[in-house]
């Protein structure tokens, strides 16, 4: 077999390699422009060599994300550092965007040599009770912990906790960790005036017990509001509580449909859309027809839907280069309480339409 020459690109990840074994650089690596006056190389050369070894885990973008380090995992004799991702629920319950920003997220975390690992027990699970949590997170001895969805009791809990954690989504306002999540205000706003502008009058938006307890979220909130400032009833019926469960989602969707059915649902997660989907069909209630329909989340499966379904969308790149910068700023003994909201946005398709007025289908 013939020898293949290794680019310029090759050989300077090599010899980076090389000098980052053997120690010539430690903590922060010098600047861009000062390495490749170093190594006699072009910044462009250097850059993509930079991100060959990035992609290895051996040099790392650091917590303000302009500048790069040795990452302590990747130090001779040092333990990397365990981050644990304390669930919702189950991973296999996830569905949409969610588990992909959880699969992606722990990869992302790997590739930067921390040891990572799911809670093997959930916080619904554990009945989202405070002290059931402490004494699982305790066990489990992680350095570091990502809580993801937490009410803010748990929240509450972990800051005066010795591991640093950050709160991904949940109930993080006003909370003194580090945090990262959606800022979904303004497209719960677009979707509700967009339903309120077909006529619809009866919207009611099916969320988690930790988006309304003990008082509902900003999003959730901005729902509400928007309905009170166009003269529209905003209650119970329109943020109703339920039993997280399958029977009880099924049990939530009987009662409302029973005498005054709402004329719009605005469903908190793919798995909810699907099963209010269902529901509708067994019940012969044609989308968008008889019923608009809103998800709050999107899932590729969705993609294969005619009509398209009216969604709001994301980004997880942002939000897992957030959290693996607050990481190797764990790992370098640097205190990180930022909090990031990145925006989300509302997709109108094609189930939502106006109001239906009776007669056919």
């Amino acid at each position: 077999m013939p020898l293949r020459r290794l680019s310029i690109v090759e050989q300077t990840a090599q010899h980076l390699r090389e000098g980052l074994r053997d120690g010539r650089w430690r903590g922060q690596l010098p600047g861009v422009i000062k390495l490749a006056a170093e190594l006699s190389i072009s910044t462009h050369t250097l850059r993509a060599a930079l991100r060959m070894i990035e992609g290895e885990g051996l040099v790392a973008l650091s917590a303000d994300g302009r500048s790069r380090h040795v990452p302590e995992a990747s130090k001779p004799g040092k333990r990397p550092l365990r981050i644990g991702i304390l669930l919702y629920e189950p991973l296999a319950n996830e569905g949409g965007q969610s588990l992909e920003l959880y699969l992606e997220l722990h990869h992302a975390l790997e590739r930067e040599g921390f040891s990572v690992f799911f809670s093997e027990k959930t916080q619904c699970g554990l009945g989202h009770d405070v002290d059931r949590i402490a004494r699982y997170v305790q066990k489990a001895k992680a350095d570091a912990w990502v809580v993801s969805a937490a009410t803010r009791s748990v929240l509450e809990w972990f800051t005066a906790q010795p591991a640093p954690a950050l709160a991904l989504f949940g109930r993080r306002d006003g909370v003194r960790l580090a945090g990262a999540g959606l800022d979904k205000r303004q497209p719960f706003l677009q979707a509700t005036r967009q339903l309120i502008a077909l006529g619809h009058q009866r919207i009611v938006l099916v969320c988690r017990s930790n988006r309304r307890i003990p008082v509902p979220g900003l999003a959730e909130r901005a729902f509400l509001d928007e309905l009170t400032a166009h003269s529209l009833p905003s209650g119970e019926f329109n943020l109703p509580d339920w039993e997280e469960s399958p029977d009880g989602l099924r049990a939530l969707l009987v009662s409302l449909f029973h005498v005054t059915p709402p004329t719009a649902l605005i469903l908190d997660e793919t798995p909810l859309f699907i099963a209010a989907q269902q529901f509708l069909v067994g019940r012969n209630l044609h989308v968008p027809s008889r019923v608009s329909l809103v998800c709050t989340d999107f899932d590729a499966s969705l993609r294969w839907c005619r009509p398209p379904v009216a969604h709001i969308r994301w980004r997880s790149a942002p939000i897992i280069r957030h959290i693996v910068q607050w990481s190797n700023a764990v790992s370098q003994n640097v205190t990180d309480v930022r909090q990031a909201e990145f925006p989300a946005e509302f997709v109108a398709g094609g189930t939502i339409g106006p109001v239906w007025k009776g007669g056919g289908k």
